[in-house]
């Protein structure tokens, strides 16, 4: 008897084993004869920086040319595709996704743009937040902070600021001033030189701030925040027509 149900166990044991495999195999088959029916993409784009719509990512998608609806799901390289979307320079990554019913899901995620390359001589640029350098677009114009003068050739010349010591020092020195309310508002434009020596342009104030090459930031800031909230309180906003940060442990201001 119990020989028996030894046997009856491993029968059941192995029908089951039989309809898994079957389901495994149906569901491969299954796989294989759904096409693409739907694409959503869903765009991350908490800044608000409209430079991406949903039919420039399905055009990027492309598959030789072709409409990628209506493509099998099985054949599509979802690697191989993530990776033509993210040529664009707005889009920061990408990630593709299906189900079973031929739903093509589309995650994107873009890039912030945190300041604007100007120059008379040539078109514009953005810096995104990762320092990759990025073309204007006619759809979307981002209110950020103006980089102008000489060395910006040098910047469009480049595909991330991070590529050189002179570019990380600039990322840095954008970044303490995005990161801070106070300069945020005031300051609207870096004019840079060959040398990398800059001069700040404030929004309120007739005054130009001579800050030097970007380095020693944090002292150089600590200083012209004396200047703001202790020096021109006293004597007018418009009494000054230069201000200098480059003297160690002076204000300069004529």
């Amino acid at each position: 008897m119990k020989y028996k149900l030894n046997i009856k166990r491993e029968l059941k044991i192995g029908a089951v084993l039989v309809a898994v495999f079957g389901l495994i195999a149906f569901t491969e088959r299954m796989k294989g004869e759904v096409a693409v029916r739907d694409i959503q993409i869903r765009i991350d784009n908490i800044h608000e920086n409209h430079y991406v719509e949903e039919q420039d990512v399905i055009n990027l998608m492309q598959v030789n040319q072709e409409n990628i609806r209506g493509a099998s799901i099985e054949k599509l390289n979802f690697k191989a595709i993530e990776k033509k979307i993210k040529v664009d320079p707005y889009i920061q990554d990408a990630e593709l996704y299906s189900d079973l019913k031929g739903n093509l899901t589309v995650n994107v995620k873009l890039r912030r743009p945190i300041a604007r390359i100007v120059r008379n001589d040539g078109p514009d640029g953005y810096v995104a937040e990762d320092g990759t350098i990025m073309p204007v677009s006619e759809k979307f114009t981002s209110r950020v902070i103006l980089l102008s003068g000489p060395f910006v050739r040098q910047l469009l010349r480049q595909q991330n600021m991070h590529e050189t010591e002179e570019g990380k020092q600039i990322m840095e020195m954008l970044a303490t001033i995005n990161d801070d309310d106070f300069w945020k508002a005031q300051i609207t434009e870096l004019d840079i030189d060959n040398k990398a020596r800059i001069v700040l342009f404030p929004q309120v104030g007739d005054e130009k701030i001579e800050f030097g090459r970007p380095d020693n930031l944090e002292v150089k800031f600590r200083k012209l925040r004396i200047f703001y909230k202790e020096v021109l309180p006293r004597v007018g906003w418009n009494k000054y027509s230069r201000v200098n940060l480059e003297y160690e442990g002076q204000i300069v201001a004529e």
